[in-house]
């Protein structure tokens, strides 16, 4: 039975490798489409935290009851982050993702009022300005996935005084990316778009799909990679 299972892991980590190694949004979606249906078991088989990490740092900034807030999930996927802010009594959400075969599962948890298809970064988020108390987006900021230049759009749809909440990996394949998105993250400070309240790095983001992904000491198996969760509340206008 362990190498059944030791089995079923080395196969997720080659999936999950993979998905991290496509560049080209076009070929990632039609990856995460085939995915979909399997997307949740393997996640969970790598033990990955980020939308329970992200809905917690998300919570505890968030004013008022959360039955009250609209949420917007950015590149939603399967409806990991949904499950989340539903445990924890939100329950006025929407979700946007590129793939189809993603929308579809998420569809299927019930628990979003409105799902859109949309790829950000080749068109705009379908809702006007200042919609939502709070938007997030994880687990979708590498390469071939959402680029650094569509994150004023998240601004864009939150509300003067609401929450964005981002999350990135910073193993060191996603360290480029990492550099490019923090700068683009500074400038919207540095205009007063935004401020920051929030960047926790975490050390056991999810296991690593190789040894030289991951953090040292993290486990004997492999080891974890990790991240950060970034917390940003969008400024009032004057």
């Amino acid at each position: 039975m362990a190498q059944e299972e030791g089995g079923s892991l080395s196969q997720v980590r080659a999936r999950v490798g993979a998905s991290h190694g496509i560049t080209d949004l076009a070929q990632k979606l039609r990856f995460y489409d085939r995915w979909a249906s399997d997307y949740d078991q393997d996640v969970a088989a790598l033990q990955y935290r980020a939308p329970n990490l992200a809905v917690d740092c998300l919570t505890q900034a968030l004013p008022g009851p959360p039955q009250a807030a609209l949420i917007l999930d950015v590149a939603c996927g399967t409806g990991l982050v949904a499950a989340e802010l539903q445990a924890r009594g939100f329950l006025q959400l929407h979700g946007v993702d590129g793939s189809s075969g993603m929308l579809e599962q998420a569809r299927a948890r019930g628990l979003y009022q409105r799902l859109s298809l949309c790829t950000l970064g080749q068109e705009p988020l379908p809702s006007p300005e200042g919609t939502y108390d709070a938007v997030l987006m994880v687990g979708a900021l590498s390469d071939g996935q959402v680029p650094c230049s569509a994150i004023p759009e998240l601004l864009r749809v939150t509300k003067p005084g609401g929450l964005v909440c981002l999350t990135t990996r910073t193993n060191p394949s996603n360290l480029q990316y990492k550099e490019a998105l923090e700068a683009t993250l500074d400038k919207l400070e540095q205009a007063r778009e935004w401020e920051r309240l929030v960047a926790s790095p975490v050390d056991r983001w999810e296991l690593a799909t190789t040894k030289l992904e991951a953090v040292p000491g993290t486990s004997d198996s492999g080891g974890f990679i990790s991240g950060i969760v970034y917390l940003y509340r969008k400024r009032q206008v004057a």
